[in-house]
Parts: C-alpha cells; sequence; structure tokens
C-alpha cells in the first residue's frame, strides 16, 4: 500500500491542480445525478410503485431531463425580497458545499503523465476542522434564504434551520475529538494511514453513531428535514425561489450528502483503504483502486440517506432538539472522557482488557451518579396534586342550542 506522502501537497504542477479540481467538480456533479435518479427509483421500490422509467432507457436520462427542464423555468423574484441577499443565498449554500471536498482522500499516490501525486487535492494539519468550518458557511445559505425572502413560511424554516445547526453541529464536532485523540492528528490523511490496522467504526463505535445521526440533521435529510418541511411550512426556506436558484439549493444538498458521507468514510471506515477480505489481495490498495473502495462506501451512506427518507416519518420539533441537546451531546461527553481515560493506558501497553475493564466502571459510575442526582431532586420537588374541579376554560356552548324553540320552529 502507498500512503500519500505530505511533501506532495502544495508541489503539484499547475495543470495537474487544476485537472484534480475538475475531476472533483465532475464527480460531485455525476453523484448527485445518480443520487437523484436512483433515490427515486429506491423510493418507488420500498413504496411499491414505480419510479422514472420515460426519459432514457429505463428512466436512466431523467435527471438530466429534470435539471434541463429547471434551467429552462422562468426566475422570478418575488415583490418585497430582499433582492441582493436573495440571489446570493443559492451561491453561498453552494459553493462551500465544493469546497468542503477539497481535502477529503480519494486515494493514496498514484502517476499522471509521470508525476507522482496523491489522490486529494490538499491537506491540512486540521483538515477536518476546515470541513466542519466550510460546510458551517453553507448553513447560512438557508438562513438568508428564509430571512431575504421576505415571506412567513421561509423566516421559519430559516429559524429552524438556524437551531438545527447550532445544535447538531456540536454533537458533530464532539464525535470528531475521539478520533483525533486515537489517531493523534487532525489531517484527513493522516487519520486514514492510522487505520491500517482497524477501521475505527470498530474502536469509536459510539462517536460513529453520533456522527451518523448529526450528519442526518446537518443535511436537513428525512427525518430531520424540518427547515423544508412540506406539510407544515408549503416548501420551507426555498418556498419562494424558482428555476436555477431552487436548483442550486437541491445540488447543495446532495452534494453535502456526498461530503458529510465521504468524511464518514475517511474518520471511521478506513478511508480509501479496501474492505475485508478484498483487502487480502497485495495490490487492493494501491494504484487506482482505492478510488473504487472509496466510492462504493461513500455510495453505502448515501443509501442510508435514502432508506431513512423512505422509512421513518418527519420528527416533532421538540423531539429532534431533545435528541440533540439531551442524547447526543451528553453521550459524546461521556465517550470522550472514556477515550481520553483510556488512550494513554493502551499506549503505555495496558491490556485491552484493563482498558476495558476501566471504561465499563466509568460508565457504571457515570450511571450511578446519574441515577442518584435523579433521585436527589424527585425528593427536593415534589409536584402539587390538581384539585378536581371544573375545567379552567370551558368549551362555550354552541349557537344552535341557545335559540329557542319558537325561533328555530319559526
Amino acid at each position: 500500500m502507498t500512503y500519500p506522502d505530505p511533501t506532495l501537497f502544495g508541489h503539484d504542477p499547475w495543470w495537474l491542480i487544476l485537472a484534480k479540481s475538475l475531476g472533483i467538480f465532475v464527480f460531485l456533479l455525476l453523484t448527485v445525478l445518480a443520487a437523484i435518479l436512483i433515490e427515486r427509483k429506491i423510493l418507488g421500490r420500498m413504496q411499491l410503485r414505480i419510479g422514472p422509467n420515460r426519459v432514457g432507457p429505463g428512466g436512466l436520462l431523467q435527471s438530466l431531463a429534470d435539471g434541463v427542464k429547471l434551467a429552462l423555468k422562468e426566475g422570478l423574484v418575488p415583490a418585497g425580497v430582499d433582492k441582493g441577499i436573495y440571489l446570493a443565498a443559492p451561491v453561498i449554500a453552494v459553493i462551500p458545499a465544493f469546497m468542503a471536498f477539497a481535502v477529503i482522500p480519494l486515494g493514496g499516490e498514484v502517476s499522471v503523465f509521470g508525476h507522482r501525486t496523491a489522490l486529494q487535492l490538499t491537506d491540512l494539519p486540521v483538515a477536518v476542522l476546515y470541513i466542519l468550518a466550510v460546510t458551517s458557511i453553507g448553513v447560512y445559505g438557508i438562513v438568508l434564504a428564509g430571512w431575504a425572502s421576505g415571506s412567513v413560511y421561509p423566516l421559519l424554516g430559516g429559524l429552524r434551520s438556524t437551531a438545527q445547526v447550532i445544535s447538531y453541529e456540536i454533537a458533530m464536532a464532539l464525535s470528531f475529538v475521539a478520533v483525533f485523540i486515537y489517531a493523534g492528528t487532525m489531517s484527513t490523511s493522516g487519520i486514514v494511514a492510522a487505520q491500517a490496522d482497524t477501521w475505527y467504526i470498530f474502536l469509536l463505535l459510539p462517536s460513529f453513531l453520533v456522527y451518523l445521526t448529526s450528519m442526518v440533521g446537518e443535511t436537513n435529510r428525512a427525518p430531520f428535514d424540518l427547515p423544508e418541511a412540506e406539510g407544515e411550512l408549503v416548501g420551507g426556506f426555498h418556498t419562494e425561489y424558482s428555476s436555477l436558484k431552487f436548483a442550486m439549493f437541491m445540488l447543495a444538498e446532495y452534494v453535502n450528502m456526498t461530503t458529510v458521507s465521504a468524511l464518514a468514510t475517511t474518520l471511521f471506515l478506513g478511508g480509501w483503504r479496501a474492505p475485508w477480505p478484498v483487502s487480502l489481495w497485495e495490490g487492493a490498495n494501491s494504484g487506482w483502486w482505492p478510488l473504487l473502495w472509496f466510492t462504493a462506501k461513500v455510495w453505502l451512506f448515501l443509501f442510508v440517506f435514502m432508506w431513512l427518507r423512505a422509512t421513518l416519518p418527519r420528527m416533532r420539533y421538540d423531539q429532534f432538539m431533545a435528541l440533540g441537546w439531551r442524547i447526543l451531546i451528553p453521550v459524546s461527553l461521556v465517550w470522550i472522557a472514556i477515550v481520553a481515560i483510556t488512550e494513554p493506558l493502551r499506549d503505555r501497553g495496558v491490556s485491552s482488557w484493563a482498558i476495558a475493564l476501566v471504561g465499563l466502571a466509568v460508565v457504571a459510575a457515570l450511571l450511578l451518579a446519574l441515577l442518584g442526582w435523579k433521585r436527589l431532586r424527585s425528593g427536593r420537588i415534589r409536584p402539587e396534586p390538581v384539585p378536581a374541579g371544573p375545567a379552567a376554560y370551558p368549551v362555550p356552548p354552541l349557537p344552535a342550542r341557545d335559540r329557542p324553540k319558537e325561533s328555530a320552529d319559526a
């Protein structure tokens, strides 16, 4: 296997950097076109109906036809909008979605026309934090779109998106901490190299589950699609958008899905490394083969997105907030404490059984402390009994009951 040499980044010729950038752009566009079509096919299959099957052989050109249709539609700008921000919001949403993919490693070292280069545009010592920061900027497009539309439903969608980002980005960032502790680096290529022996999905399963939940909330996908809830807010933040401006929001959503799936692959599934038993083949992690394994892992997560959309109903907003603040964030904090305690023991050669015992002891102590705190609180605060009696707000009688019989007979 060939890991990228950190000195390779930043020394590629200009034409190779341009080719990598164009390759990432085309890869993401083709993934979006395929994901829209495959999602409609999967939803049709799961809901016992026929999906797209008219445009092209087997409906293969349906996504392309939809894109052309959106491009040819008239672009309306409603009266009363803040026009500058209204037009800039789709751009703010879509550009960071592409920028975040710049530090994702798609493979190891390859040779391109005699030049040794990594299948990665660039890398940073804080690459994962760069992805988190860029994706956070992209959400401003949703918030500004809701505010600039000058309408009630988009404004509600923008406010929901604000609360959603604050809640779930905290949980997502906390899920990264355990990975940083184990890998000893925030570089994406370094994290992939640290998983040469064991993928972090096995060592850091709680972090993976927290990230898996947070990435669905981060991308506004069902059952967490509250900023664009069609049944409640018409279309949410993009209600007043049409034509290419609406298409850019859809493009940003699917590119963000691909980006968070690629990040999950990089942090927890060994990145571009081949899965077992393919990894037993000596050349599985060399040349251009890693690009195939990486793409397959990304599509595995994209299928999970589609599966959730076809399976789960939209959550209530209070349930959605409670999941982030009362479950994901506390679990992440407890897990970080356990990892921070056991990682130095592992470095000092302590056996895995001892590490497991320490982890279980910490968990048991925290559970006991939580139960004790609840018991003390329940002893201090006792609910007052509600006196029986008439309702505070009785329902008034219907008008038909108040009318006298004489007037009714007349």
